[in-house]
């Protein structure tokens, strides 16, 4: 018998996203349950994850993990194929700093940019094209950030991957373009045009669509920056 491996997620999450795409890089099968977040979140869900009642949760052989990232860490621990994190212990410690950067610095700031109240927007802005512009200096002209291929960094920053220039299109709101940032604006071409993540990907106009729900919900105060 297999081992068990089922992924807890939400079409729209780009966290779950980032563990799917981690295992079809590894080439690691996987059943998926798909998530009701703005419903009745499933007893599994609240079973697997009681701290946070979030997706991602990744239940392998009837164990669960939670929180993406730390997902991500136990994959790579776990199936050694096609590895996301550099071998030499450096740039390893590198790899993980900036995934972590991402998570604690740039997206809470991408995120208040957008739904931040009017008279706080425009530093709000500034603050996130920071976070965009310390991106934009770590790729450093690289196709990715570890490289050629893509890993644990591409992986956690993939909101600025495809989400952001979607929220971009329906917001009217443009923190990331190629003027402003040439090396992050081609690094989301390479990323989303990447064989294995195009499959992993929303469709396009669902995503718009499902965009414009968030921003309705924004403008009636159901969601704070």
């Amino acid at each position: 018998m297999g081992e068990e491996v089922k992924v807890f997620g939400f079409w729209s999450s780009p966290f779950t996203h980032r563990v799917v795409l981690a295992l079809r890089l590894k080439g690691v099968s996987y059943e998926y349950r798909e998530e009701d977040l703005f419903g009745n979140k499933s007893p599994l869900l609240l079973q697997y994850n009681p701290i946070h009642k979030k997706v991602p949760v990744l239940l392998h052989n009837g164990k669960p993990i939670a929180e993406s990232l730390v997902i991500l860490e136990y994959m790579e621990e776990t199936w050694k194929s096609n590895p996301i994190l550099p071998k030499d212990s450096y740039d390893k410690a590198m790899a993980r700093f900036w995934a972590k950067f991402f998570d604690d610095k740039c997206m809470p700031a991408i995120w208040k940019a957008f739904w931040c109240p009017e008279n706080e927007r425009e530093k709000a802005v500034e603050e996130a094209c920071r976070c965009l512009k310390t991106l934009e200096s770590a790729l450093n002209g690289k196709r990715f950030f570890g490289g050629e291929a893509i890993g644990v960094v591409d992986i956690a920053a993939n909101f600025v991957g495809f989400w952001l220039r979607t929220i971009q299109e329906v917001t009217g709101l443009e923190l990331l373009s190629a003027e402003k940032f040439p090396n992050l604006f081609k690094w989301t071409d390479e990323f989303v045009n990447h064989s294995v993540v195009k499959g992993t990907l929303p469709p396009r106009d669902k995503q718009l669509e499902f965009n414009k729900v968030i921003v309705a919900k924004y403008e009636q105060g159901e969601i704070k920056a």
